[in-house]
């Protein structure tokens, strides 16, 4: 998807460059004026297929999200994509049919728009910060440290290892220092014991998996109210771009503009 958005911007500039790169008073004697002005067929269609992209993607992503739309078909991080994919493509073709000319009402609705994506982009990066089941579904702050097991029993259970060793290799898990000096300290504690190697892989696991989850555990709930906190800046900007674009619509209807009907 990353692809498309790509390629459809890459062309949108390619064929429309000499014309957005004319000056406004001159683009009216640009050959084909007619054709990218806001109100032309090509300019107009960008308008029309692109504001159509962001209520398709909003519309479904909040049908499925309140009302389980498609939920036994399609998992919401698939889901979540596509409203990602719609809503930046959808207002890249509205900036190509404004012709880079903003002005009165519509530009309220163009900076919403752009606040719309900005927000759209932080909360995708709070969004992922969350652990989640393989559907996408929010784990609880339960279901995160159920997933966690003993450290200290599993080496117990699992392995010969000395009391200090198993101690040793706790101590390390529970340091405030950066994981991946954990990681080093801890291979250079096993490379002097005497343990197999496929023992020493699999200590290695339980202990990145130790440290993975308790950075869940200890940023879970940091990210659930940032995501709450996201919405209240996220879904009014959405509301006045939606409100104006209603207007625009509107407005251009009044004034008889027609597309290719």
């Amino acid at each position: 998807m990353v692809v498309i958005t790509i390629v459809v911007t890459t062309y949108l500039i390619f064929t429309g460059y000499t014309y957005y790169n004319t000056s406004l008073e001159e683009r009216f004697y640009h050959p084909r004026h007619t054709w990218f002005k806001p109100s032309g067929i090509y300019g107009q269609g960008l308008g029309i297929v692109g504001t159509l992209m962001i209520l398709i993607g909003v519309s479904v992503y909040i049908a499925r999200k309140r009302y389980n739309f498609l939920s036994k078909k399609i998992r919401l991080k698939y889901l979540l994509e596509f409203h990602i994919f719609l809503c930046t493509l959808g207002p890249i073709l509205v900036l190509f049919h404004t012709t880079f000319k903003f002005g009165g009402i519509v530009s309220v609705a163009f900076w919403s728009m752009v606040a719309v994506v900005l927000s759209g982009i932080i909360g995708r990066f709070i969004y992922i910060q969350i652990p989640r089941t393989i559907e996408g579904r929010e784990l609880t702050l339960n279901e995160v440290k159920n997933m966690k097991t003993d450290l200290a029993d599993a080496l117990e259970n699992q392995f010969q290892l000395d009391e200090i060793t198993k101690q040793s290799i706790v101590d390390i898990a529970n340091s405030k220092k950066s994981s991946s000096k954990n990681v080093k300290q801890l291979k250079k504690l096993l490379i002097n014991q005497s343990i197999p190697r496929e023992d020493k892989n699999y200590i290695l696991k339980l202990f990145k998996d130790d440290i993975s989850l308790s950075k869940k555990i200890a940023r879970l709930h940091k990210m659930q109210q940032l995501f709450k906190y996201w919405h209240v800046a996220h879904l009014p900007f959405a509301l006045i771009m939606l409100v104006i674009v209603i207007i625009h619509i509107a407005i251009t209807l009044a004034f008889g503009y027609k597309w290719i009907f």
